[in-house]
């Protein structure tokens, strides 16, 4: 599997299915399984046992994982989705950038 290009605290654009359009925050990213979950994304009803510290049951909504090439990390200088590149910077030190606006990211 490819190296995924969308860590955890990105900004990212859904670019398909039932949220798409829809912007937010990766909480969460699983490399070995190529999905990411995202703050308001794909929610979905998940019934929950009450617990022995006195955590209440009931159906609660959580984020669902959705795959990755599904989003598209927003660049910061157009503020629009964009793909993701890697390069090296006069440091010596891999970065990664927007293809669209060759800003560094």
């Amino acid at each position: 599997m490819p190296k995924m290009k969308i860590k955890k605290g990105d900004q990212v654009e859904v670019l398909s299915g039932k949220d798409k359009g829809a912007r937010g925050e990766v909480i969460k990213a699983m490399p070995a399984e190529g999905k990411v979950v995202v703050r308001g994304v794909a929610m979905v009803k998940k019934a929950q046992r009450a617990n022995q510290q006195g955590q209440q049951g009931g159906i609660i909504q959580k984020e669902a994982a959705i795959d990755v090439s599904n989003v598209a990390l927003i660049d910061p200088k157009t503020d629009k989705p964009t793909r993701v590149g890697y390069r090296f910077n006069e440091d010596g030190k891999k970065v990664r950038y927007s293809k669209k606006s060759g800003a560094e990211l």
